[in-house]
């Protein structure tokens, strides 16, 4: 297959030391060996260290650090970034991170860093998404496959 279909993926879903605490965790990406991949990490093209705190969405939609640090800036510095890259490669879809505050496509932290998962999505999935781009997660691998198959 030619790689003429571009799909934009979370580098820490590809093994690149990204995450916030700075470990490499394995995710099975097999299914897409024949797409083009471009990878991004949002939080540290946002100017985010590694590692760094963990981060989460408040109520009033700012993002802060469990020191209670506000990073909204970066987050949306690096939302803007992966949406600058989707333009310039002509990308339609993306494979992003769940659960994390830049990517997760349904459930993020509540914001009270105890756990707590709650409906909603991350800085960089909100951007994207009001721009046209389909964001599925590492578990929706074949139904991201059969919408990028659907496009024309």
């Amino acid at each position: 297959m030619p790689f003429n279909k571009k799909i934009l993926i979370s580098s820490c879903l590809l093994g690149k030391k990204v995450r916030y605490d700075g470990l490499i965790k394995d995710y099975d990406i097999l299914l897409l060996e024949n797409y083009q991949l471009v990878d991004c990490c949002p939080e540290v093209d946002g100017g985010l260290p590694i590692p760094r705190p963990p981060s989460e969405i408040q109520v009033n939609g700012k993002v802060f650090d469990n020191n209670g640090i506000d990073v909204t800036d970066k987050f949306n510095c690096g939302a803007n970034m992966a949406l600058k890259l989707v333009v310039n490669e002509n990308i339609k879809i993306a494979i992003l991170k769940s659960k994390s505050p830049s990517c997760s496509n349904k459930m993020v932290y509540d914001g009270t860093f105890s756990g707590v998962l709650i409906r909603g999505i991350g800085v960089t999935t909100k951007v994207l998404e009001q721009n046209g781009i389909k964001v599925f997660d590492e578990n929706e691998i074949e139904k991201a496959l059969a919408y990028l198959s659907a496009l024309k």
